[in-house]
């Protein structure tokens, strides 16, 4: 089949929709599918250079649209359905309501794949447009929280097959025969210490405050921070040094495929979401979020703890994870030494996790998102 991806995120960046898109896309490819994804912009660099940037395994065909935003993305809508149907497309699959009325308007097989409810002027009159729209048609959520709340808000009557719950997922592969934590130290030239890893983001509401204060409570544990933007490091560089916490490492933004290898030099690994969650492009996504580090934390194997957040539970439980109320520093600190002092619960939290990682692919997720078309 001839699947044309339409979405609005750009190409390469480092922000979490990028990875998803790309990560979709190559998931498609392995299903055996031929794929051409359309993004906004003008081409920035070559496919290779994006094989490391998202930790690709398979290649597939990248066109760059120009789209102004002033237009609000709905000429990227356009262009990007005029050249599914020149190239011969037989399903469209976007983020974007916008493309996915106009392709059902056209007659495609579409699939709608949602991360946050329709905001703005226009979005919830686009989303109600696509749920009227005649055809073919699945809409994919990545939480059952956010169906729950489309359905509520928008008086959602579905068949059979017409949604399906698409939580984010992990390239399995990369997370195969991973070293133990001081193995992979010793592999990164790391210090050897009992570590304590995150990895992500530092937006509002990703608990870094919270990390901090580990890092000053717990001065005999090593923690590791991978991720982040120039700018950001350079904020909490200055603020650990204030604060005189000297057993924090911070990476900066490392390659998708790089990551693997630095979430493994950890004993436990640490999500510590607060109640309000913003994204790149702002907004709360507390209730309703679908974390990739959750999924690459379970296949590390690692011991986690986590955030005690409803939506979390979707994913998590506690046979594979810890968790703790958001915020609450005393509370994550206990959490913290206790799992420090107890090898075998680690042990048993990592096993588990690691195996409940395989319901969780990437290639999985297409699996079940294409599954009748």
């Amino acid at each position: 089949m001839k699947i044309c991806l339409i979405s609005a995120s750009r190409i390469p960046s480092t922000t979490a929709n990028s990875m998803q898109v790309m990560k979709t896309a190559q998931a498609a490819t392995q299903m055996g599918h031929q794929v051409l994804l359309i993004v906004p912009g003008e081409q920035l660099a070559p496919f290779e250079s994006l094989v490391q940037h998202y930790g690709l395994q398979t290649s597939f065909e990248v066109e760059w649209q120009r789209a102004p935003r002033t237009l609000r993305r709905y000429d990227l809508a356009w262009k990007g359905l005029h050249r599914a149907r020149a190239w011969g497309a037989n399903l469209i699959y976007t983020w974007m309501p916008q493309a996915a009325v106009l392709a059902l308007w056209q007659g495609y097989p579409t699939l709608l794949e949602i991360h946050d409810m329709p905001s703005g002027t226009l979005g919830p009159l686009v989303f109600r447009l696509f749920w009227w729209a005649k055809g073919k048609k699945r809409l994919l959520s990545i939480t059952r929280a956010l169906l729950a709340r489309l359905e509520e808000t928008y008086a959602l009557k579905y068949g059979p097959g017409e949604t399906a719950i698409t939580p984010n997922g992990v390239d399995l592969e990369r997370y195969a025969d991973l070293p133990d934590p001081a193995a992979a130290r010793a592999a990164l030239g790391l210090p050897e210490a009992f570590t304590a890893a995150y990895s992500g983001h530092f937006y509002p509401g990703r608990g870094m405050d919270l990390l901090c204060g580990l890092a000053q409570k717990n001065p005999e544990i090593q923690f590791l921070w991978t991720g982040g933007n120039p700018e950001a490091v350079a904020l909490w560089r200055a603020r650990l040094q204030q604060a005189g916490a000297t057993n924090v490492i911070l990476t900066g933004f490392l390659p998708n495929q790089e990551l693997p290898r630095y979430q493994a030099a950890a004993e436990i690994l640490l999500m510590p979401y607060e109640r309000a969650i913003s994204g790149s492009s702002g907004g709360d996504s507390a209730a309703i979020a679908s974390p990739m580090k959750m999924f690459e934390y379970l296949a590390c194997g690692r011991a986690i703890i986590s955030s005690d957040l409803p939506v979390i539970h979707e994913v998590l439980n506690d046979g594979n994870a810890c968790f703790c109320p958001p915020e609450d520093l005393e509370a994550w600190h206990q959490a913290l030494i206790h799992l420090q002092a107890d090898a075998d619960l680690r042990s048993h939290l990592g096993r588990q996790a690691s195996l409940d990682a395989n319901e969780y692919s990437w290639l999985r997720r297409e699996q079940k998102a294409l599954a009748g078309f």
